[in-house]
């Protein structure tokens, strides 16, 4: 099994590969980088762990949707994200591309947020 990190050169995706780096070596499971935003993961440190890239992704338009089809192809024990604190109405407002996957992903979704 694998964990599957959507990769965001954001404070809130430096959070997530922080956690998604963690517990692949806690657990001794894989690490799959699924880039969101164009951003490549020879610029990130994975602290000395072997990592794929989930390179079948097609880049649309939607880099959720694309994350959704690698989550079908890679099925990992659980995929790690960033997310940023918003208040209830930019909620109600604005979609969220983590919301997006934590309702879509066929598997379960671990959200982190920054520690500020």
């Amino acid at each position: 099994m694998s964990i599957l990190l959507a990769l965001t050169a954001t404070e809130p995706g430096e959070a997530a590969r922080l956690y998604a780096i963690e517990r692949a070596q806690e657990t001794g499971e894989s690490l799959v980088i699924c880039p969101l935003d164009g951003s490549e993961p020879a610029d990130f440190d994975f602290g000395g762990l072997a990592y794929t890239v989930e390179t079948e992704v097609h880049r649309s338009r939607d880099a959720v949707g694309d994350l959704i089809d690698a989550v079908e192809r890679v099925k990992p024990l659980f995929v790690v994200v960033g997310v940023r604190r918003r208040s209830p109405v930019g909620k109600m407002l604005l979609g969220s591309a983590a919301q997006r996957i934590i309702l879509e992903a066929n598997a379960p979704v671990v959200a982190v947020k920054p520690a500020n």
